[in-house]
Order: structure tokens, then sequence, then C-alpha cells
């Protein structure tokens, strides 16, 4: 099976095309927030901090259903190895309207969303709180 194109991109360090496949109305749902940022601008925003603290990103595998792609996931934080999944929901262009992350264990869990706090802390996200 084809890779899809948002792991080709993410796999090339391709951020350009990894935020062309965004939804302009995109929702993002982080497994450490609880309420879900919406917006193409916001959602860039995140990933870019994300693959800057997911360290050795590597997908292992996709699963492709309807409509769908849930891309599963090995990294590192610190010293945490991470284990995850992102769960993209498309449109009938393919863009991702619904982009859910999961990640386990808990220990790093905790290190992603420690790791992710400061970097928003310093580098805010725009205008932009978690909404619901």
């Amino acid at each position: 099976m084809t890779p899809h194109p948002f792991r080709v991109a993410v796999e090339a360090h391709d951020l350009d095309t990894v935020f062309a496949l965004l939804h302009e109305d995109v929702e993002f749902r982080s497994p450490a927030v609880h309420q879900p940022y919406h917006g193409r601008a916001a959602v860039a925003h995140l990933l870019r901090h994300a693959f800057a603290t997911l360290e050795g990103l590597t997908y292992l595998d996709e699963l492709h259903g309807e409509d769908t792609v849930a891309l599963i996931f090995t990294a590192s934080v610190g010293d945490r190895d991470v284990e995850g999944l992102d769960h993209l929901t498309l449109d009938e262009q393919g863009r991702i309207t619904r982009f859910r992350v999961m990640i386990r264990p808990l220990s790093g869990l905790i290190a992603v969303a420690q790791a992710m706090a400061v970097r928003l802390e310093a580098d805010p996200v725009p205008g932009m709180e978690p909404s619901g």
C-alpha cells in the first residue's frame, strides 16, 4: 500500500506539504489538552512544536479506513520513549479535517506535555487558546 501523503511529508521533513494537507477548519485533539484547537494556522503552529519535541519520530505502520488513516509511531522526549497514533479524518479532497493524537505510556505523555508546555509558553499559538 502506498504511504499516505501526510506520512511521506513528515518523513521528508517537508512542513509546507504537511501544512497544505490540513483543511482550513481542521480540528486538532491533543492527548494532553482536553479541548480541541481549531484552524490550519493554530494546528500548523502546534505541529511545528510537536515535530521539534518528538525526537526521532518514526512511523511504523498505517491503517486505512473509509476517509480515515491511522499512523502508528515511536519517538522519544528526553529520556522517555513513547509510542503513539496519529488518527487523521479526511474530506473528499484528502485534506485532514480532524487530527487526533494518542500517546503512551503515561510517563511519556507527561514528558511530551511538559516539553510542549515550555515551548508553547515561549511561543504561544497566536490569538488562540484551546476551544471547545
